[in-house]
């Protein structure tokens, strides 16, 4: 199939294909859009099944990324990196170089940073071969204390955030003392997120395909751990996708129970009618891009040169933008998701030039 009679192709910019036969490198670069500034996107490692795969979730991913950036009023377009290959036995510092000099041949228009599968290490050694990378150098924060490159912790943090803000939403509650919260994938951000819930005082159902992400789990957390299968029927009051995409869809909705379900996965629909549904079926839905924006925020802050304290309040103001689309959507009748595409576009259309309007009451 042609990428451009793809179904997932978006009218993209450019599409790269990476080989290094001498690492064994095979690697997808998708620039979406650069209308608001450099595509900027993290780049995965994931033993996908296929080539077809990873084709599909790199298009997703960085449509995802024009549609995050726009919504959360940065100056920056979409774009995501794929790494074919297993993230915990198929890295060398010969792969790992090799995907830097395809970074550095794109000549900016792609900032790559961190992702699932990829962290400090491997921003790293792409730095000693590109510039166009983020989350490499360590900051200094407030308290004079240094933090990595790494944007997981302000992903988790946005998640959170918006998090509360369904619950309010949905279940009328701010207080998450007792709160049940099943969790798909403990990753950095997923184990972050834990971390805030259950200093929240929330009580944890947890899910991963590693063991040692589980085992971590259930030692920092106290977490209760069922099997991969079983995290979507559970009777919990939020549902929190952190692991791979397209994991709301047909079969999972006819056990999914939770009210609310707001994680960090992108791409979470399999397909836009599956929105619809979770509106009918009156389960909150906090759309993927606007609620796991954090950790975007997060490296722009990185390239602009930005403090700690203005990262941190435009992440926190991420439960505003969520509440402007929940009361939107209950307005209207319609999905969640199509009204963060809606607004996303808007932003996009004009240049930029219309700030959100948690932004907006920040700055006045």
């Amino acid at each position: 199939m042609s990428v451009f009679a793809h179904p997932d192709f978006d009218r993209h910019e450019q599409v790269v294909f990476c080989h290094d036969q001498a690492s064994g490198l095979k690697a997808i670069i998708a620039i979406h859009n650069t209308r608001l500034g450099p595509a900027l996107g993290g780049c995965r490692m994931f033993p996908y099944a296929n080539d077809d795969d990873a084709l599909r979730d790199v298009l997703r991913l960085s449509r995802g990324m024009t549609l995050k950036s726009s919504l959360a009023g940065l100056k920056l377009g979409g774009g995501k990196a794929v790494i074919i290959g297993d993230p915990h036995t198929g890295k060398s510092q010969a792969l790992l170089h090799a995907m830097g000099d395809f970074i550095e041949s794109l000549g900016g228009r792609y900032i790559t940073a961190a992702d699932s599968g990829t962290g400090d290490a491997e921003m790293q050694a792409f730095a000693q071969r590109t510039r166009h990378v983020m989350g490499a150098t360590p900051r200094t924060l407030l308290d004079g204390s240094i933090a990595s490159g790494d944007p997981s912790p302000s992903t988790a943090l946005g998640v959170f955030v918006g998090l509360k803000a369904a619950v309010r939403h949905r279940l009328g509650r701010d207080d998450l003392t007792g709160l049940k919260v099943a969790i798909q994938g403990v990753g950095h951000v997923g184990l972050g997120l834990g971390r805030h819930l259950k200093a929240a005082g929330a009580e944890l159902w947890v899910a991963d395909i590693f063991d040692a992400n589980v085992q971590q789990a259930m030692e920092e957390l106290g977490a209760n751990v069922v099997r991969p299968q079983d995290i979507y029927g559970l009777d919990v009051d939020v549902f929190a996708p952190c692991a791979m995409g397209g994991i709301l869809n047909e079969q999972t909705l006819e056990v999914l129970r939770a009210p609310v379900i707001a994680g960090a996965a992108n791409n979470q629909l399999a397909t836009p009618e599956i929105g619809a549904e979770l509106q009918r079926r009156e389960q909150l839905y906090a759309p993927d891009y606007a609620i796991n924006a954090g950790g975007i925020i997060d490296v722009y802050y990185q390239r602009i040169g930005g403090s700690a304290a203005q990262s941190d309040a435009h992440v926190r103001a991420i439960g505003d933008t969520l509440q402007q689309i929940f009361t939107r959507a209950a307005a209207s009748g319609e999905p969640t998701s199509v009204i963060a595409d809606r607004l996303a576009l808007e932003r996009l259309q004009a240049g930029g030039d219309a700030q959100p309007e948690a932004l907006q009451r920040q700055a006045s």
